[in-house]
């Protein structure tokens, strides 16, 4: 078969890491991305990574991007509600999505069967699912007041909303939550992805439709191929399945700037818990700014990941009467600015000498960068982590499909290992100071009642 390139714009070749074949770019004219990567096996994933999240969400909306998510599960004009996931389960294919503050993104992994005949039925239905669903009323359901939820049929609206209430009895969810809202007084980033139960139970089905169209269009979608299949067979595929109704650009958005936080921030509250809970936020680099963002991740590593961590050795390990219960760190990778957390439960009659002692600990690491010992060992996880992301078809998909929607780009995925090898003790030092400072630290704390 000879590629069409009548409606491809521009395409270029990527050399992956851990990968046999290099991975193809396609740029299709109506603004579509297309990413085909080899992987040999029987084994096929296939994804479309949205420009959408809870960043394009404002009070009025909050959490309609995960309420859609939900609903385009529920038919399209070819497939019934269910029918989707009833035909490509009965394959032994795995059938999911997620929502996140930057993107939404749903895919399927598979065995691609004889001749192909499975992933050719997947990608079908799954382009189906992408460009034409229908958001049925009935699976909607009706809207009602949030605060009298006396409802006869509890439809997807309703089973949205006890997914929040469920996440707010979480002692750590709703630690998060006023952590992420203390951090974020300008940017969207401050909303909750998964929103309130009043917009949820209130939302306009119009509402859902109109913000499907503003932001489901081609030039938002990047779709990926990752498996043993013919390069050409699949774009053609997918040329012949993503048929867009709405072709229509948008202005690209622009958020607000989140202003420099300049002093501690401290929130608290209380619930029906038995110990304390608490969560130190910072704001960290751009998931672009790819040297910084790889330091942070080997001070996480250093100071708070695993039992031999630092936090964990001195402040639960050592001690004959430890006042922490769990402690560690990690980081949250965004588009507009990453966050690096440090999380603890500990004896709430001790919550001054735990937070004082975390900063403590902090402290230490202004006065003494991290050992050569410790930098070792964040290097060589995070080497290993990278390559784990290129063993299986769906790891493979999933890293693709971050790098292209949150860096915008596969430099990122490319450069990793030599700004990895190349880092130093120092270089992590400087930008641990640059990021991690207690003068701008947000400290959400939750106590019993």
């Amino acid at each position: 078969m000879t590629l069409d390139l009548s409606q491809i714009v521009n395409q270029e070749e990527v050399k992956f890491p851990f990968l046999d074949k290099p991975v193809k770019l396609y740029k299709l004219e109506n603004g579509h991305t297309v990413v085909i990567a080899y992987k040999q096996g029987d084994l096929v994933n296939v994804s479309t990574w949205v420009k959408t999240g809870s960043i394009n969400e404002d009070d009025n909306i909050t959490g309609i991007s995960h309420f859609l998510e939900h609903l385009m599960f529920k038919g399209t004009n070819k497939y019934g509600p269910g029918e989707f996931d009833r035909i490509l389960e009965a394959k032994g294919a795995i059938v999911n999505a997620a929502t996140w503050k930057d993107y939404t993104f749903y895919y399927v992994t598979l065995p691609k069967g004889e001749n192909n005949e499975q992933f050719v039925q997947a990608l079908e239905l799954h382009a189906d699912m992408m460009i034409d669903p229908v958001f049925p009323d009935e699976e909607i359901g009706k809207a009602f007041d949030f605060k009298n939820d006396n409802v006869e049929e509890k439809r997807e609206r309703y089973v949205v909303i006890e997914e929040i209430r469920m996440r707010d009895d979480q002692p750590w969810t709703r630690t998060y939550n006023k952590l992420n809202n203390l951090m974020y007084n300008e940017h969207p980033y401050k909303l909750d992805v998964i929103g309130t139960g009043e917009v949820i139970a209130s939302i306009a089905r119009s509402e859902i439709v109109d913000y499907y169209n503003k932001w489901y269009t081609p030039e938002n979608f990047t779709t990926i191929i990752v498996g043993d299949v013919d390069e050409q067979e699949t774009l053609e595929l997918i040329k012949k399945n993503f048929v867009f109704k709405n072709t229509e650009k948008n202005p690209k958005p622009v958020y607000t700037p989140e202003p420099e936080q300049t002093k501690e921030r401290y929130v608290e509250k209380t619930g029906k818990i038995n110990t304390g809970f608490a969560i130190m936020g910072f704001h960290a680099p751009k998931a672009t700014s790819l040297k910084e963002s790889i330091a942070i991740e080997m001070v996480s590593i250093s100071l708070g990941e695993g039992k031999s961590c630092r936090l964990y050795q001195n402040l639960i390990e050592k001690p004959d009467l430890p006042i922490f219960n769990l402690i560690g760190s990690t980081q949250y990778n965004f588009k507009d600015g990453n966050t690096f957390f440090i999380q603890m439960n500990f004896k709430p009659e001790n919550k001054d000498e735990a937070l004082n002692t975390i900063k403590n600990e902090i402290n230490e690491l202004y006065d003494n960068k991290i050992t050569e010992q410790e930098f070792n060992k964040a290097k060589k996880r995070l080497k290993s982590q990278f390559a784990s992301e290129s063993e299986t078809v769906s790891e493979i998909g999933e890293g693709i499909g971050y790098y292209m929607t949150v860096c915008e780009s596969l430099s990122c995925y490319v450069e990793y290992l030599e700004i990895l090898n190349n880092i130093t003790i120092n270089d992590v030092y400087e930008i641990a100071k640059k990021y991690i400072d207690l003068n701008k630290a947000s400290i959400s704390v939750l106590m019993p009642e």
